[in-house]
């Protein structure tokens, strides 16, 4: 049941980064998901880097939104996404 929320949670948040970054037309469901799930561990371990904590649900979607952005941002550096 964990892996399926993973993966419901993934996309959406993939999802909303892809529609804040303008690369939601050229993503998919498995593109959003994927972004999601990376994205959320990169957003996390940014924030731990620089000291940042979140706390909270509100905090902990803007984390893994913010990640996966980070992370669309990139792939938009190297080519991926147009």
């Amino acid at each position: 049941m964990d892996f399926i929320v993973t993966m419901v949670i993934g996309g959406i948040v993939g999802w909303l980064a892809s529609m804040v970054m303008g690369t939601n037309a050229q993503m998919g469901v498995l593109a959003n998901v994927v972004v999601g799930i990376v994205g959320s561990i990169l957003g996390f371990w940014l924030a731990g880097v620089i000291g940042l904590a979140a706390y909270g649900a509100i905090a902990t979607w803007l984390v893994s939104v913010a990640g996966a952005g980070v992370l669309i941002a990139i792939l938009k550096a190297l080519g991926i996404f147009k």
